[in-house]
């Protein structure tokens, strides 16, 4: 069956198993790309998945993959992770088991080296104490080190290097030079005169342990991925044929009737049918906030209810719920990678045999060079080059910081799309926003009513309301929305008449009426009075007024406007004190325009510019060296935020347009912005932080291993000590990575 085949979805998603390296990496992704029909694959060291996009057959996939020397098994639905999870959790109490039983025998054996407990070699007694404990040895290996063995076999059959052909050539020569010594112990040099046994087992102990450390660190980077899909319920109460029955998820149709009772989980997205509650949405939206919901409200899988009972009608089911989205996008935004990810996966695929070649160098320059006797000296080094330079501090460096930050952003309402938009949104010099429903709420409402002497503010606005029942214009919706909100009654009218773009008119009990923009009093011979003065004040102001005239004379305005959002100053200010240039682009008219970024605090403003025309704002602005990010709704501003190095798509509950930005601001609140300009550069600053100690490790520590201090200092690396720093690194990548986890 082919990935066309399921569903039409392009991409697959595979939980890859033996993977401990970031040479590994390349040899997955290299299995999958050579597979006929693979478009794109990418491989997450951190969490041992490769997102895989085109129309290759599974089989020939996980087929790939175990051709590679690695074992893959597909994930699909939303408990994948679940099992994925027991896998680990199995795995990290298996390393821990080989590491237990490595070090049983290696810690006696160094303190009895160091203590002197033990025959010499060369003795009759010692010769065989130690051949009994090269038996042992083996057994140890076979069991706590099997799986790098099998793994560094695999490798060479493919011509391939990684930390397993690192870690088999350190130990196993380790325990070759120690049987070996047992009867040629008089070549090897004073410092090193004995069995090197401990240093194998110690070594894996040591490594074996760092990847049980390194495997429950990596455990809380997926806790975002987690949390939202324990928030899916495994059952809902349907209603059939008039009973309310209890059914799993999975059997729930569209347009079925759905109850939710107090603080149940809502299992599916629809819309309020009958009743009353409020919503925790926190989960999905970083809002603490709840949101009431009644008749035609909408409500979204996943999220809580509150103390309130209702009905609602199944919209989306299954994989096509905002959660289970939500769960996509975060999922392959952490599968994503940078373009500082990329370089390093090329230069970890070149690392490890570079590392074998120091490491054979170094053997022969301590052989030809080396004081006697320099075949000790040149081994011990070479396997202490080994075994210290294993790259998987290098492989998790970048990965690991991207899945924490992905999923934080995910907590706080933030989806961010893919790896290079988490890398660049830090590095913004200048955002651009739309107005309406970015910088505005996005629905007009009525700010006041001013009415001439002997009129009623209320009276004015139910003849209003009456003239606009059945128009569709937002400033209709406004006024009717304000009256039903006042609980005003509608009145009949008689011979209604609209006129396009200037309002309408109409007989009311007897009376002549107008309701429209000033050029509509002025064509018609109303007397606006005192009104007048009014209408360019609010004008400037921002608002839009419309005039309200009986029997030829206005008696009444109502001055309607898009409000800005209450947290928009307060997101521009951040946004300024970030160091951004922030710019106002959009449709409406100059004195509007600049009436609202007065009140958001934004001084540059570009007015009257069509949807299609603003891409062409943003590249003229990257052409002048800006860095720029582009805030709209996600649909109108399509080309503008495609455009630009950033998109921040504005999202409104459900109606979220995921596939217009690279970032998706759940809630629309320009806040999110700046957080998501933050949590990049700490991303981008923990990613140096990851490869700073992983390169200068690893650079530091070589030359060190090789001997370079030991001409001047008489110091040599000792090959446990080497295996505790390497393991230990990995473990040091995770947990400062996890720190992310607080932004």
């Amino acid at each position: 069956m082919t990935i066309e085949d399921r569903d039409q979805i392009q991409t697959v998603r595979l939980s890859v198993l033996g993977m401990r390296c970031a040479g590994c990496v390349g040899a997955v992704e290299g299995a999958l790309r050579a597979v006929p029909g693979v478009a794109s694959a990418d491989v997450n060291f951190a969490d041992h998945t490769a997102l895989v996009s085109g129309g290759a057959e599974i089989d020939a996939l996980k087929a790939a993959v175990r051709e590679a020397g690695f074992d893959a098994a597909v994930m699909e639905g939303l408990e994948d992770l679940g099992g994925q999870e027991s896998q680990e959790d199995a795995r990290y109490r298996s390393l821990l088991n080989k590491s237990r039983v490595a070090a049983l025998l290696g810690v006696p054996l160094m303190l009895g080296a160091h203590l002197s407990w033990f025959p010499e070699l060369g003795t009759l007694a010692g010769s065989r104490f130690w051949f009994v404990v090269s038996l042992l040895t083996l057994g140890v290996m076979v069991y706590s080190g099997g799986h790098f063995y099998r793994g560094a076999v695999k490798s060479f059959k493919l011509r391939q290097a990684n930390m397993d052909t690192l870690i088999a050539l350190g130990t196993g020569a380790g325990w070759l030079f120690s049987t070996l010594a047992i009867d040629f112990s008089d070549i090897l040099p004073a410092e090193s005169k004995h069995a090197y046994f401990e240093a194998a087992t110690i070594i894996l102990a040591f490594i074996n342990l760092g990847s049980a450390l390194e495997m429950k660190a990596r455990g809380k980077t997926s806790a975002a991925i987690r949390q939202l899909i324990g928030l899916q319920p495994r059952t809902a109460r349907v209603v059939r044929e008039g009973l309310e029955i209890d059914v799993p998820i999975a059997d729930i149709g569209l347009g079925e009737t759905l109850r939710v009772r107090p603080g149940e989980k809502i299992a599916v997205d629809g819309v309020v049918l009958e009743g009353h509650s409020s919503i925790d949405e926190s989960m999905l939206t970083g809002e603490s906030i709840p949101v009431e919901k009644s008749a035609g409200a909408e409500v979204i899988a996943g999220t809580i209810n509150g103390s309130g009972s209702f009905l609602f009608q199944a919209k989306r089911i299954g994989r096509d719920t905002l959660l289970a989205q939500i769960i996509n996008s975060v999922r392959q935004a952490q599968a994503s990678k940078p373009g500082i990810a990329r370089l390093v996966d090329k230069v970890a695929g070149v690392f490890v045999p570079v590392v074998v070649g120091i490491a054979a160098l170094t053997f022969l320059i301590w052989l030809a060079f080396g004081p006697s006797p320099a075949l000790g000296y040149a081994f011990v080094t070479a396997m202490t080059v080994l075994v210290i330079a294993c790259p998987c501090a290098l492989g998790l460096a970048t990965p690991i910081s991207i899945m924490v930050a992905v999923g934080r952003a995910a907590q706080k309402g933030i989806l961010i799309r893919n790896g290079d938009a988490l890398q660049s949104a830090g590095k913004l010099s200048c955002v651009v926003l739309d107005k309406t429903g970015t910088v505005t709420e996005g629905k007009p409402s009525v700010t006041s009513i001013e009415v001439v002497e002997g009129f009623d503010a209320e009276g004015v606005l139910r003849l209003a309301a009456s003239l606009e029942t059945g128009s569709e214009h937002p400033l209709a919706g406004a006024i009717i929305a304000e009256a039903d909100r006042r609980g005003l009654q509608r009145v009949p009218i008689d011979i209604f008449q609209a006129v396009s773009g200037r309002g309408v008119q109409a007989t009311i009990e007897g009376h002549s009426v107008l309701l429209g923009n000033q050029a509509f009093m002025d064509e018609n011979g109303v007397d606006t009075g005192e009104l007048s003065g009014r209408v360019g004040a609010l004008a400037k102001q921002g608002q839009t007024p419309v005039l309200f005239a009986a029997d030829g004379k206005a008696v009444g305005l109502i001055a309607v406007a898009d409000p800005i959002k209450a947290d928009s100053a307060a997101a521009v200010s951040k946004l300024k004190a970030l160091g951004v240039r922030v710019l106002m682009v959009t449709g409406d008219n100059l004195v509007t325009a600049q009436a609202i970024a007065a009140q958001a605090g934004i001084t540059e403003v570009r007015a009257q510019v069509l949807p299609q025309d603003k891409a062409a704002v943003v590249k003229e602005l990257q052409g002048l060296g800006e860095v720029v990010g582009m805030v709209g709704d996600g649909i109108n501003d399509a080309p503008a935020l495609a455009q630009a190095d950033v998109g921040f798509a504005i999202g409104t509950g459900t109606d979220i347009a995921i596939e217009s930005g690279d970032v998706v601001i759940m809630r629309g609140s320009l806040l999110k912005v700046a957080d998501a300009m933050s949590l990049s550069r700490a991303t981008v600053l923990n990613i140096k932080q990851n490869l700073f100690g992983a390169f200068i490790y690893n650079t530091l520590a070589i030359p060190v291993a090789a001997g370079l201090l030991y001409p001047a200092f008489g110091l040599l690396l000792n090959p446990m000590i080497a295996g505790a720093a390497m393991a230990l690194s990995s473990v040091t990548v995770v947990t400062n990575a996890n720190r992310l986890r607080s932004k």
